[in-house]
């Protein structure tokens, strides 16, 4: 055999061999892939409208890994880390031959390892596969899996990865969850010294851990701020600076808000990895601090829930479930936000907005608070003290319960209840009973989301809105008619401003009403100015009775802290729609100087004004108008006498743009001849002349 044809052979069999190694290490790569999905194993966010971090869930091996990305953090770190850790990150297939090379020779110059050679990539592959021990056989292993991980992924999926991951002492991995727990922010904007100490700490993240070990962490900053290249990444002077800052001493505790709200995204959508909510971190935090500082002067057994919402939108930009979500003595895990409960009095203002919008009553208007007996039914005031004769202004401001009942037995229980169902709220009934006048003293179920969700119509001209869960994108005006009409919703918001503050509160000038329920074992405060508006309950989740635990005390003090630590801006409450007005008591109609009822339960006969008639002009008059300075003709004045106000002119079958309250008013002709003028009272009764007009 020639030695060309040896050489031939060898040629080949070192060709197939190194086949055949290709081969090999291309099935072995096939069969055993790098575990990239256990990387991808993130704690759960809870985020609110703006993006921002509410509350993490742990993994289920018990670390906080909050999934970050290049784009989460300072680009200074990005460019410090890469100059401290791998240099040559975006130049090698994940295993850096220089590195080794040179690690190697100071292991043999000196005895012993001066500097590692793991790239960024190497570090991980021991990241998301950790091994007890480190050992030559470890360390070829990470370098094997190194080099998988750069032909599955992108450089900037590594770094990501290792942002996540890097860990940071106890159950911190990731910089996101280490720059929260250490510098109460997000990594987005980092000082020098932060991004040194962070650049620090995954290397020995137990033994430099800042809170047990302040100067260790501080010489492994310095070891990272004097390192050349991480110097010429700050700028000059930056480093000697930078060794100027404090190393913080305390590992804080990650944002934990909304507590319940949070656990329900994770119920609705367990599988999703940031959950985005409606509400709004700072006024959260508000809201939780006012629940958690009240709870200390409370009894340990009672506990505090509040919702806040956008009566535009609907969306729930505040929710507080109970006063500690990890307090068992007050059943902390509850969600009072959503449990029935006795709304006490706080119903009425819409039993008023009924009687408003049926024309019964004016704010002037007189009614009777004496004892009263509605077939077997005798309601009392809460301080057991009747006032007499007051105006409905007045007892509603004064929550008084007998001039309440006399309207709610004027407009109907069954139908305050319809109104209700138009905000899309159904209050739970006593089994097997019809609606009654109980009704509008607590004698309901309701929960306090609800119960925000009412007044939010209020708040809104009598719009209904519907609140949704403060998680999917349920919330907004809900088409159809209005809980109560708008002249109505401002008769009541106008009457509820005027109710004086708690005790040490500012009068902010928002419209509010209080509820107590029997046995004082709810206490209610709800409100709102022109924009939001916010529910307060207090009380023992066991529904405990709590002696002198009362809305005014107890719940409207926490309603003005609220608005107040909430930090929203006061938006004035809506301006007087068309036909809304507060007339004087001496120039109210004889109708409604005084509300009463007779035996049948309909307005007095002593009290109703006599149908409404036209005195001018009369039937069949002959009109002569003339035309005015631009040519168009002159108005017509328009007058009649007895029905009750408000009154509804039309002209020819078509009505007038204005509802008026004056039994004089104007109406403008489009020409000559034979016109039909009708008016209708607030009940519906009318008047009608045919006049001819030239």
């Amino acid at each position: 055999m020639s030695v060309w044809r040896k050489i031939g052979i060898g040629i080949c069999g070192a060709l197939a061999l190194a086949a055949a190694l290709v081969l090999a290490l291309y099935l072995a790569d096939r069969a055993y892939p790098p575990p990239l999905d256990r990387a991808r194993i993130v704690s759960p966010e809870v985020l609110d409208a703006h993006g921002q971090l509410l509350r993490a869930f742990a993994t289920p091996q018990g670390r906080w890994r909050l999934k970050t990305g290049a784009g989460d953090v300072d680009p200074q770190f990005l460019r410090m880390l890469i100059a401290y850790e791998d240099r040559r990150f975006y130049e090698h297939d994940g295993v850096d031959a220089l590195a080794i090379g040179r690690a190697a020779l100071q292991l043999l110059t000196h005895g012993h390892v001066v500097s590692g050679a793991s790239t960024l990539t190497m570090q991980v592959a021991r990241m998301i596969e950790p091994r007890s021990q480190r050992s030559l056989g470890a360390k070829l292993y990470q370098i094997a899996r190194a080099i998988q991980i750069e032909r599955r992924l992108s450089k900037a999926e590594i770094l990501d990865l290792y942002l996540t991951h890097a860990p940071y002492g106890g159950n911190l991995e990731g910089a996101r969850a280490a720059s929260l727990a250490y510098f109460g922010k997000e990594p987005r904007r980092l000082t020098v010294a932060e991004a040194a100490l962070l650049v620090a700490l995954p290397q020995l993240p137990e033994k430099r851990r800042p809170d047990r070990n302040l100067k260790t962490a501080e010489a492994a900053r310095h070891r990272v701020l004097e390192r050349a290249a991480v110097a010429r990444v700050v700028g000059d002077g930056e480093a000697e600076r930078a060794e100027l800052a404090t190393v913080p001493t305390n590992r804080r505790q990650l944002p934990a808000f909304a507590a319940h709200l949070a656990e329900a995204a994770l119920r609705i959508e367990p599988g999703v990895q940031k959950h985005r909510t409606t509400l709004r971190r700072g006024i959260q935090q508000g809201l939780e601090a006012v629940a958690r500082e009240a709870a200390v002067s409370l009894d340990p057994k009672v506990s505090v829930a509040m919702v806040m919402a956008d009566v535009k939108s609907g969306e729930i930009v505040g929710e507080v479930g109970s006063a500690d979500y990890f307090d068992a003595g007050r059943s902390g895990w509850i969600d009072m936000t959503r449990v029935n409960r006795s709304p006490g009095s706080t119903l009425k203002p819409f039993i008023y907005g009924l009687a408003f919008e049926e024309g019964l009553v004016a704010q002037e208007t007189m009614i009777e608070d004496r004892p009263a007996d509605f077939f077997g039914y005798r309601p009392k005031n809460f301080d057991m003290t009747y006032q007499g004769d007051v105006t409905i202004r007045q007892a509603l401001q004064l929550s008084l319960n007998v001039p309440a009942v006399r309207l709610l037995d004027a407009v109907g229980p069954a139908r305050l209840l319809a109104r209700f169902r138009r905000a899309d709220v159904r209050p739970a009934l006593p089994a097997n009973e019809a609606p009654g006048l109980a009704i509008g003293l607590g004698g309901v179920g309701i929960s306090l989301k609800d119960l925000v969700q009412l007044y939010a119509a209020l708040a809104n001209r009598g719009k209904p809105v519907r609140l949704g869960n403060g998680i999917e994108g349920k919330a907004g005006v809900i088409d159809g008619e209005p809980v109560v009409e708008p002249p109505a919703a401002w008769n009541v918001a106008d009457i509820l401003s005027g109710v004086i503050a708690p005790a040490g509160s500012i009068q902010r000038g928002i419209a509010y009403k209080t509820g107590t329920s029997y046995g004082y074992r709810d206490a209610w405060s709800v409100g709102f100015d022109g924009r939001y508006v916010l529910g307060v309950w207090v009380g023992r989740p066991d529904n405990g009775a709590v002696p002198g635990l009362t809305g005014y005390a107890s719940a409207a003090p926490l309603l003005f802290k609220g608005f107040e630590r909430s930090g929203v801006a006061f938006t004035p409450l809506p301006t007087a729609p068309s036909g809304a007005v507060r007339i004087a008591q001496a120039q109210l109609p004889a109708s409604l100087r005084r509300f009463s009822l007779n035996a049948a339960g309909l307005v007095a006969a002593s009290t109703r004004e006599p149908a409404p008639q036209i005195v001018y002009p009369p039937e069949g008059a002959h009109v002569e108008l003339g035309a005015g300075p631009d040519g168009a003709m002159m108005p017509l004045v328009l007058k009649l006498q007895g029905g009750r106000a408000p009154f509804r002119w039309l002209a020819n079958g078509r009505p007038l743009p204005e509802i008026s309250r004056n039994r004089r008013s104007e109406w403008t002709p489009d020409g000559n001849g034979y016109s039909t003028l009708t008016v209708i009272d607030a009940v519906g009764r009318a008047a009608t002349v045919g006049v001819f007009l030239q």
